[in-house]
C-alpha cells in the first residue's frame, strides 16, 4: 500500500476525519486505501491558528497538543477518491486537492521513514495488513 507523508497537525487532522482534502501543487492519478505517514515536521503557525479559531464549525476543538502530535509515523490510512482543481471544502486552497474518505486514526503508531510523493513503506518497525487490527479508531465527523 502506498503512503503520502504530511506534517503535523495536518496528518491528525486528515486520520482523525476532520480534514477531507489535501492540497497539493501536483495532480494525482492514483485512487485507493493509502497510509498517513506524519512527517517529522511541525507545522507551528496552522497549530497556533486552530487553537485561535477553536469554536470555527470546520475545525477540531480537541486537536492534540504539540508534544502528543506523532512524528515520523504512519498514524492511519484514508482513500484518495478523486483529484480537483476546485472544491467547496474549506480545507481546499489547491492548486490540487486530493479528496478523502473514510478515514482510520491508528491508536498505536508505525515508526517509518517518510520521502515526498507517494511512496511505498519501507523500515516499518512494526507491520500489519491494512485494513486490519493495531488498534484502529475509525473517525467519520
Amino acid at each position: 500500500m502506498k503512503a503520502l507523508s504530511i506534517r503535523q497537525p495536518w496528518s491528525w487532522l486528515i486520520v482523525a476525519g476532520y480534514k477531507d482534502i489535501e492540497n497539493r501543487t501536483w495532480p494525482t492519478n492514483f485512487r485507493g486505501r493509502i497510509y498517513i505517514h506524519s512527517g517529522k515536521a511541525l507545522d507551528k503557525a496552522a497549530l497556533l491558528e486552530f487553537r485561535s479559531r477553536k469554536t470555527n464549525t470546520f475545525c477540531c476543538r480537541d486537536i492534540p497538543d504539540d508534544d502528543q502530535l506523532v512524528r515520523g509515523a504512519i498514524i492511519g490510512e484514508v482513500d484518495i477518491v478523486e483529484c480537483v482543481k476546485q472544491s467547496r471544502s474549506p480545507w481546499f486552497t489547491g492548486p490540487y486537492g486530493f479528496v478523502l474518505e473514510n478515514p482510520l486514526l491508528y491508536e498505536k503508531s508505525i515508526t517509518c521513514i517518510g520521502r515526498l510523493g507517494l511512496f511505498e513503506p519501507w523500515g516499518m518497525s512494526n507491520t500489519r495488513e491494512p485494513g486490519k487490527a493495531n488498534s484502529i479508531i475509525s473517525f467519520k465527523r
